[in-house]
C-alpha cells in the first residue's frame, strides 16, 4: 500500500487530473488495498490536499489534463506563453505559465486559425513536460478565441468652457462608425485633443452613449506619419526596437572574404524601384560557352547575406521572428530588421563589398533549368538602377547611370529573358491582370496622386530570376534533406470553383467540369475576355475564387505559380522565411557555422510557418487600411463631386465600387439604390430589384456621388446615380437586357454605414505575379 506521500507525488506527476483507476493500476493494489486507497483519498479531500471533481483527482495548484488558457506574452525565444484563465491566486499565488506548443499542419491552409498573442486557447498539458523556469508544456487542442483589436479611437476634448472636461471618443474602425464613446470627466487619462488613444468600456448606462476610460495615450494625429500611426496601434504591429535588438544590431562588423568565394570582379547589377532603400538582390547574364548548351545562358542571382550578421537564437533573431516581415506603408516602412543591418551591412551598395549567397542557374535555349549551384560569396555590385533606367537603357536611351552598363550587362540579361520567358509561358502560372495603384505622396504626408506604374519588360525579368532562384532554393534543401519553408497555395476549393462556373454561365463563359482544375483552365478564361468590358470584372471573381498563399513547413506545391517547390529565398532583409532558407542553405552546403540549427525540425519550422503567415496577413490588412484612411482623407473635401466607377463587389447591404481615377472603394448602401427592394442574387453577384428587375451587378461601369467621407476610419459612402440593366419588366413580365449609362432620380442618402473593398494602391517593391520582389498587393 503506496504512502499518503506516494499517492500525492503520483497525482502531482500526472500534469493533469487522475482518477482512483489510474493510482490503483499504478501500484498494482489489490482489492482490499483499493477500499484503503479509497478511505485515503477521501481524508485528502476532505483536508483540501487534492480537488475532487466528478471522481478525478488533482494535486490544487496543479494544472489539468485539459487547460483553458490566455496567450500573455512570448518568450526569450520567440515562443507563446499561456496562463490559466480560472487560478486562484490567494491560495495558489501566481499562476504558472505554459509553452504553447502549436501542432503540425497538414497539407493544404491550415484548418483553422493560428494562435497568437491575446488569444484564448484550449491546451493539452503534456505529461512530464517539467523544466527549470518553465514547468508546463501544452499542445494546442483548438483556438477558441481570436485576440480583438484592440479598442482605440481618436479622443475629441470637450469644447473649451465646458464645467467638467471630459470628451469623446472617435472609432478607428470602419464597422464602428457612428458608435461613438462618451469619455467622463476624470477617465482622460491626460489625453489631448486629437489623440490617438486606447480605451476600456466603463460600466453602461442605460440612456446615452456608452462611456469609456482613457488607458494610453498612443500618439498624436498632428504628425506627418499620423495615418500609418493608426494601423500600426490597431493591428498590434511592433515597430520601436528593443535596447538589445538595437545593441547587437551595431556591434555587428562587416564581413570579410574569409571563408568566401572572392565573386568581386563579377559585375551582378541591382535593379528596383527608384525609391528602394534596401537593395537585396543584384543579377547578372552571361552566354553559356558549353557546347552542350547553344544558345544556352549563364543567369547569376546573389542575395544580401543576412543570416552573416542574424544569428539563429539571438535578439536580433528573435525580433525578426516576432515581425516576421516587414511592412511597407506609403508613408513610412516598419522593418522586420534595423537599418543598421537593412540599409547598411546587407544592401547591395554599388562599389562597396558586402556578403552574399549567390545561385547560379545554367539556363538552356528554350528558358529551361538545367543546373544550379549555390555559393557563398564576397560581391561588389558594379551598378544600381531603377526599372525605367535598365528599360530605357535597353531601348538606347540610357542615362548616365546605365550608360556604361547596357551592352556588358543589361543586353545578356534581357538574352536571358528572353529565353526564360519561354518557359514561363509553357508552365502557364496563372495570369491575372490586376493593375497595382501606387499612392504618391506630398512632404507633408497627404495625397498627392495615385498613379498605375507602368509594368515593364525589365520587372518581368527579375521577377522571373527571382522565381528560378527560389525553385532551386527549394529543389537544394530537398536534395539535402534539410528542413525548409516552403512558399505553398493551395488550389481553389470545390465549393469556390462551382460557384465560379455560375457566375461565369451568366456571362455565357463555359468553365469545363473537370476533376483537377489548373491554372491554364482560368488563362484561356481570361484570354478570352481580355480587352472587353467583363475584363475587369472576370479577373476579379477569378481572384476572389483562390485560396491564400502562406508559409508550411510542409510542401504542396503553389497552385497560382504551376510549380511543385516554392520557396521565399530572395528578400532575406524584409521576410523571416527567407532568412530561414538561407540558414538552411548554408547549412546544408557546409558553408559556415551560422546556417540552420541541427535541432531544428520540420516541425518546429512548422511553428514559425504558422508564425510568420499571421504576420503577413497582419502587415496586408494594415497596409490595405492606411492607404484607405489616406485617400478618404483625400476626398474628404469633395463632398457632392461625382465619380466614374466600377461595380466591384455586391452584398445584400449594398455595393462596392472603386473610382476610375484614385481607385478608391466605398460602399452604396441598398437603402439608396431606388424605389424598390434589391435582393442579392449570388448567381449573378448582383442586387435585382424585386419589382422591377433593374440589376446592378459587379464589373457594371458608374457614375457615382460622394456623398459622405470618414476619413479616420478609411470610409466612404455613395450615391449611385446610374441607371441598372434589367433582367425582367414590371409585373415579372420578360423584358431585354439592356444597358442604360444616364442618371436617374434617387432618394436621399441614409440608411446603412460606410465600408468597401480596399484600394490597390500600397508601397514596397513591386510584385505581381511574380515571386521574388513581391513586397506589396499579392505576395505570391
Amino acid at each position: 500500500m503506496p504512502t499518503r506521500e506516494q499517492v500525492l507525488a503520483f497525482i502531482a506527476s500526472q500534469s493533469g487530473e487522475v482518477g482512483k483507476r489510474e493510482i490503483a493500476r499504478a501500484f498494482g493494489l489489490d482489492a482490499a488495498q483499493k477500499v484503503e486507497l479509497k478511505a485515503l483519498l477521501r481524508d485528502l479531500s476532505e483536508a483540501g490536499t487534492v480537488d475532487r471533481r466528478r471522481k478525478r483527482l488533482h494535486v490544487p495548484g496543479a494544472l489539468p489534463g485539459v487547460v483553458l488558457a490566455d496567450i500573455v506574452s512570448r518568450d526569450q525565444d520567440g515562443e507563446l506563453i499561456a496562463v490559466p484563465v480560472e487560478w486562484d491566486r490567494d491560495a495558489h499565488g501566481e499562476p504558472p505559465t505554459v509553452l504553447v506548443q502549436v501542432p503540425r499542419r497538414g497539407r493544404g491552409p491550415s484548418s483553422g486559425p493560428a494562435p497568437g498573442l491575446s488569444d484564448r486557447v484550449l491546451l493539452r498539458i503534456v505529461e512530464g513536460s517539467i523544466e527549470a523556469n518553465l514547468p508546463h508544456v501544452g499542445r494546442v487542442i483548438k483556438v477558441l478565441e481570436k485576440a480583438r483589436r484592440q479598442t482605440i479611437g481618436i479622443f475629441r476634448a470637450a469644447p473649451p468652457g465646458s464645467p467638467h472636461g471630459g470628451g469623446r471618443i472617435i472609432p478607428v474602425d470602419k464597422k464602428q462608425l457612428g458608435r461613438e464613446l462618451q469619455v467622463p470627466p476624470g477617465a482622460e487619462h491626460d489625453a489631448q485633443d486629437g489623440d490617438l488613444v486606447t480605451v476600456e468600456l466603463m460600466r453602461q448606462r442605460v440612456f446615452g452613449l456608452p462611456t469609456a476610460r482613457v488607458k494610453e495615450r498612443l500618439g498624436s494625429l498632428s504628425s506627418e506619419k499620423a495615418v500609418s500611426l493608426i494601423a500600426l496601434h490597431a493591428h498590434a504591429i511592433p515597430h520601436v526596437f528593443p535596447e538589445a535588438v538595437l545593441k547587437e544590431a551595431e556591434a555587428a562588423r562587416k564581413a570579410t572574404v574569409r571563408g568566401r568565394e572572392d565573386w568581386r570582379d563579377l559585375p551582378l547589377v541591382t535593379i528596383d524601384p527608384p525609391d528602394a532603400k534596401d537593395h537585396d538582390d543584384a543579377v547578372h547574364a552571361v552566354a553559356d560557352d558549353d557546347p552542350d548548351n547553344p544558345g544556352g545562358f549563364i543567369v547569376t542571382v546573389a542575395i544580401a547575406d543576412v543570416a552573416a550578421y542574424v544569428r539563429p537564437g539571438s535578439a536580433l533573431d528573435r525580433e525578426a521572428l516576432l515581425r516576421g516581415n516587414s511592412v511597407y506603408f506609403p508613408d513610412r516602412v516598419v522593418p522586420m530588421l534595423p537599418e543598421r543591418i537593412s540599409n547598411d551591412l546587407c544592401s547591395l551598395r554599388p562599389k562597396e563589398d558586402r556578403p552574399a549567397l549567390a545561385v547560379r542557374l545554367v539556363i538552356a535555349r528554350d528558358g529551361r533549368k538545367r543546373a544550379h549551384t549555390f555559393h557563398r560569396i564576397l560581391m561588389r555590385s558594379a551598378g544600381k538602377l531603377a526599372y525605367a533606367q535598365a528599360q530605357a537603357g535597353i531601348e538606347g536611351r540610357a542615362d548616365d547611370a546605365a550608360d556604361g552598363l547596357v551592352e556588358p550587362v543589361l543586353r545578356p540579361l534581357y538574352a536571358a529573358y528572353a529565353c526564360v520567358k519561354q518557359a514561363r509561358d509553357h508552365r502557364q502560372p496563372l495570369d491575372l491582370d490586376l493593375p497595382e495603384r501606387k499612392i504618391v505622396l506630398k512632404p507633408d504626408g497627404t495625397v498627392d496622386k495615385v498613379v498605375v506604374p507602368e509594368r515593364l519588360d525589365a520587372h518581368r525579368l527579375i521577377e522571373e530570376f527571382m522565381i528560378l532562384a527560389n525553385v532551386a532554393a527549394a529543389e537544394t534543401l530537398e536534395e539535402r534533406k534539410t528542413p525548409l519553408i516552403y512558399r505553398v497555395h493551395d488550389g481553389p476549393s470545390l465549393e469556390k470553383i462551382s460557384a465560379l462556373r455560375d457566375f461565369l454561365k451568366t456571362l455565357d463563359i463555359a468553365l469545363p467540369k473537370i476533376d483537377a482544375v489548373r491554372p491554364s483552365h482560368f488563362n484561356r478564361i481570361l484570354e478570352q475576355v481580355r480587352g472587353t468590358d467583363a475584363a475587369p470584372l472576370v479577373n476579379q471573381v477569378i481572384l476572389r475564387s483562390q485560396s491564400q498563399a502562406e508559409y508550411a513547413a510542409e510542401n504542396y506545391g503553389h497552385f497560382g505559380l504551376n510549380l511543385r517547390r516554392y520557396a521565399h529565398f530572395t528578400s532575406p532583409i524584409r521576410r523571416y522565411a527567407d532568412l530561414v532558407v538561407h540558414r538552411g542553405l548554408i547549412r546544408a552546403l557546409g558553408a559556415g557555422k551560422d546556417g540552420l540549427p541541427e535541432d531544428a525540425t520540420t516541425s518546429s519550422l512548422a511553428e514559425a510557418a504558422a508564425a510568420i503567415s499571421v504576420t503577413e496577413r497582419r502587415a496586408m490588412a494594415a497596409e490595405r487600411e492606411t492607404v484607405d484612411r489616406l485617400i478618404a482623407h483625400h476626398l474628404a473635401d469633395q463632398i457632392g463631386a461625382t465619380f466614374r466607377a466600377r461595380i466591384t463587389g455586391a452584398t445584400k447591404a449594398g455595393l462596392f465600387v472603386a473610382l476610375d481615377e484614385t481607385g478608391a472603394d466605398g460602399f452604396v448602401p441598398a437603402a439608396t439604390l431606388g424605389q424598390d427592394y434589391y435582393r442579392f442574387d449570388e448567381t449573378r453577384q448582383a442586387l435585382v430589384g424585386e419589382r422591377t428587375g433593374e440589376m446592378h451587378r459587379i464589373g457594371d461601369r458608374v457614375e457615382v456621388k460622394l456623398v459622405e467621407a470618414a476619413p479616420v476610419a478609411g470610409a466612404l459612402r455613395f450615391e449611385l446615380l446610374t441607371e441598372g440593366s434589367y433582367v425582367k419588366g414590371p409585373r415579372g413580365r420578360a423584358a431585354p437586357l439592356r444597358r442604360s449609362g444616364g442618371p436617374k432620380g434617387r432618394p436621399g442618402p441614409g440608411g446603412r454605414e460606410a465600408g468597401g473593398l480596399r484600394p490597390r494602391a500600397g508601397g514596397g517593391k513591386s510584385g505581381g505575379n511574380g515571386g521574388g520582389k513581391g513586397g506589396g498587393r499579392g505576395r505570391p
